[in-house]
C-alpha cells in the first residue's frame, strides 16, 4: 500500500491570514508541520496542496514538493481529496492539518 500525506494550506484564513507564513522562531509555519510529518516512515510520499503561490514557493525553496490546489477549495479536506484526484499512485492520503508545528513522525 503507498500512502500520500497532504499537508492542505492555504494564506487567506478568515482568523489569521497568512497563518501558514506566520514565522515560528524563524521558520514558517507550515515548514514545521511539513518537517515533522517528514520524519515519518510511515508516508511514501509528502505534499504540499496550496492555492497561493507565496506559500508554493516558499515550501519549493524548503525543497517540499507542491501541488497548485483550486482556489474554490472550501476547507483542507477538499484540497487534499483534488489532490488525491490528479495523483493515482497512492492507496491511502493522510490529511496533515498545516497548523501543527510540533507534529512528529511518530
Amino acid at each position: 500500500m503507498r500512502v500520500l500525506g497532504v499537508i492542505p494550506a492555504r494564506y487567506s484564513s478568515t482568523r489569521f491570514p497568512g497563518k501558514m507564513l506566520a514565522p515560528i522562531l524563524g521558520k514558517p509555519l507550515v515548514l514545521w508541520t511539513y518537517d515533522g510529518a517528514k520524519t515519518s516512515t510511515l508516508l511514501d510520499h509528502l505534499i504540499i496542496a496550496t492555492d497561493d503561490e507565496r506559500i508554493a514557493d516558499t515550501a519549493e525553496l524548503h525543497g517540499a514538493d507542491v501541488i497548485m490546489t483550486s482556489p474554490s477549495c472550501k476547507n483542507g479536506t477538499e484540497r487534499a481529496a483534488e489532490v488525491a484526484k490528479k495523483l493515482h499512485l497512492y492507496d491511502i492520503i493522510v490529511n496533515i492539518q498545516g497548523d501543527e508545528p510540533l507534529i512528529n513522525g511518530k
